[in-house]
């Protein structure tokens, strides 16, 4: 017999950026929180204020191995999501997404929980189309350095859809967009961290390429708000729904506007555009506003201010 009727969660990858972030926000709604985490990319620092909460539980546990616990609705959210991360060890990384997903949905299936999968854009591949719409089925490498994560990631997804067919599990499946905000590792090679953290340090900022390919950039409270309105929806509702910010930007003018905001000498410094870059990033979010009544909030100026405030601490606290 239960002896709380509190909502059981657990959230993989739940010491990482975005992780920590719906571990905070769940807990202020009242669930308990099993947030598991092998810290490969994710931090201690970033739960590091929830230890001591009765409600919330930390485990380090990979999510290539079987995991056996009670819960009603998992984030399925482990996985390096930069290129710097997850190309480090890429076989590890297809592992991650794929048998990762593969105990996760029999998990689920075993305790009959609701599941949501954390997917992302990079499924679009270097898309034809723009912007990208979830009918759109890529155009992506299957070959490159970029594949651990693109195809592994897609393999996932496609795990969750037979999960939904053969066993009538109830899945959520979001793809998400360039997302950023605080707790970002400062070394994860993301442009808003990797120009936030040149530009409070005085180095040259570096932009890959000409700066002209194009990017997205959703603050992470708008995110973590889709996130839980997709895990509110009705059962039919299984996505895959895009969710980022439709406001697309330049590189370069990523750069400058965080430049001009940080203050500084900073310079821009041009290198080679790494293999497979997309050159355009846009979400098509019709479905997330008409289906969930959902779309970002957050203006990238103001997101910005947040990120430069937390990354400043940290430069100022020479903790990186």
């Amino acid at each position: 017999m239960r002896i709380s009727n509190r909502k059981r969660v657990m959230v993989t990858g739940g010491a990482g950026f975005l992780g920590s972030h719906l571990c905070d926000r769940l807990l202020r709604e009242g669930c308990d929180v099993l947030c598991v985490d092998n810290f490969y990319s994710g931090t201690k620092d970033n739960v590091h204020h929830l230890i001591g909460n009765p409600n919330f539980e930390l485990i380090r546990h990979d999510v290539t191995f079987p995991l056996y616990v009670e819960v009603d609705e998992i984030y399925n959210l482990a996985c390096p999501a930069s290129p710097i991360h997850y190309q480090r060890d890429p076989v590890q990384t297809t592992k991650t997404s794929v048998h990762g997903a593969i105990n996760m949905l029999g998990l689920a299936k075993r305790i009959k929980a609701k599941i949501f999968q954390a997917s992302t854009s990079e499924v679009y591949g270097d898309p034809e189309i723009h912007p990208q719409p979830e009918s759109y089925w890529g155009r992506v490498n299957p070959n490159g350095i970029r594949s651990c994560y693109d195809e592994g990631k897609r393999c996932a997804e496609t795990l969750f859809f037979d999960y939904w067919r053969q066993h009538d599990l109830e899945i959520k499946v979001v793809r998400i967009f360039n997302t950023y905000g605080p707790r970002m590792h400062p070394n994860d090679g993301r442009v808003v961290s990797n120009f936030i953290v040149q530009a409070l340090r005085g180095d040259d900022i570096t932009i890959y390429g000409d700066g002209m390919q194009t990017r997205s950039f959703c603050y992470v409270d708008d995110l973590i708000e889709g996130f839980v309105r997709m895990m509110g929806a009705a059962k039919e509702v299984t996505g895959p729904i895009n969710m980022g910010n439709p406001g697309e930007f330049t590189i370069k003018e990523l750069a400058e506007t965080v430049l001009n905001m940080v203050g500084g000498k900073s310079k821009l410094v041009f290198k080679p555009l790494p293999s497979d870059d997309p050159r355009q990033r846009q979400p098509d979010i019709g479905q997330a506003k008409s289906i969930l009544g959902w779309e970002p909030q957050v203006k990238l100026q103001e997101g910005l201010e947040k990120t430069i405030d937390y990354f400043r601490k940290q430069v100022s606290a020479s903790v990186m």
